[in-house]
């Protein structure tokens, strides 16, 4: 089977599932993972998101914080929504969104980067380009998402995403002390994960990749077009040789990453994952127009 086959014969619409799945365990793991951290650096620079994030001290444990975002979202992936152990991780989402004050269109945002980053980050550095159907996947597989948690006017189509995220971002991109502290605690948390002589060059390597508004946002010096230049070729490169790499045939998995260090094998239950709040300590908008939290089911 070769991997563009992977998906062929599958229908976006229903079994989109399916599709998305063989993306993120199978054709794309690294490139979906990494593009989904910088999905987050995006939200970050929306003051309401990332100062709530801040505030709140979810990030002070920035591992932990990174590892039970990860888990919790993989369980619907790896398992379908149907799945007691989806449910149960949806429902624990559910439970912290639910302990603060979060508009409806923050969510929508924050869902959008999560549709669309991916995308565009294949376009620029994948060993290829997502397909129509994988698109379409993309897209209904988070919009089931949203079903589960809630959230209301999601877009359509992957045109409407991308258009929510960018006039969302063209009007609410802006400096914030709290998304700034988030940002840097997140850059320090990725630069863990190689060895510790290379951080240096993971910060350059990781401003290099962010676009000028997103710099601009975190107050970020802008890298010089050697280090843009650097970046990009490193990226085409790997590219192309995981192009020239054998299918894989053993699904990714977060729960046996190197990346993952709070839990041992087993150790991790939904239920107890993520923070428990007691109020929201920023308020920015009318209760009335907060999603309310969906229990999934």
């Amino acid at each position: 089977m070769f991997r563009r086959d992977r998906n062929r014969g599958l229908d976006p619409r229903t079994d989109f599932e399916l599709i998305y799945r063989n993306m993120s365990v199978y054709d794309f793991p690294w490139d979906i993972t990494q593009a989904l951290s910088f999905a987050l650096f995006r939200t970050y620079a929306v003051p309401s998101v990332g100062r709530l994030l801040s505030d709140s001290r979810g990030f002070d444990d920035t591992q932990k914080r990174y590892d039970d975002t990860a888990l919790l979202l993989e369980a619907p992936i790896t398992e379908g929504f149907a799945d007691p152990a989806a449910k149960a991780a949806i429902r624990r989402i559910n439970q912290m969104h639910h302990a603060y004050d979060i508009s409806n269109d923050d969510m929508r945002y924050v869902l959008a980067t999560f549709v669309v980053v991916p995308k565009r980050w294949m376009d620029d550095y994948g060993w290829r380009q997502f397909t129509y159907d994988e698109t379409v996947a993309s897209v209904n597989y988070y919009r089931e998402l949203a079903r589960h948690m809630n959230i209301k006017d999601v877009p359509e189509t992957y045109e409407a995403f991308e258009e929510l995220l960018d006039s969302y971002e063209a009007e609410h991109f802006a400096f914030d002390e709290g998304g700034r502290r988030v940002a840097d605690l997140t850059l320090e948390l990725l630069t863990t994960f190689y060895p510790r002589p290379l951080a240096p060059l993971i910060r350059i390597f990781s401003y290099s990749l962010m676009d000028d508004p997103l710099l601009a946002a975190f107050h970020y010096r802008k890298p010089n077009a050697l280090a843009r230049k650097a970046s990009y070729l490193g990226m085409r490169a790997r590219a192309a040789f995981v192009r020239a790499l054998p299918p894989r045939r053993k699904p990714y998995s977060f729960h046996t990453s190197p990346r993952m260090k709070t839990y041992r094998s087993g150790e991790f239950a939904a239920e107890t994952a993520g923070t428990f709040p007691r109020g929201c300590p920023v308020k920015h908008l009318d209760a009335a127009s907060a999603p309310s939290a969906a229990v999934a089911g």
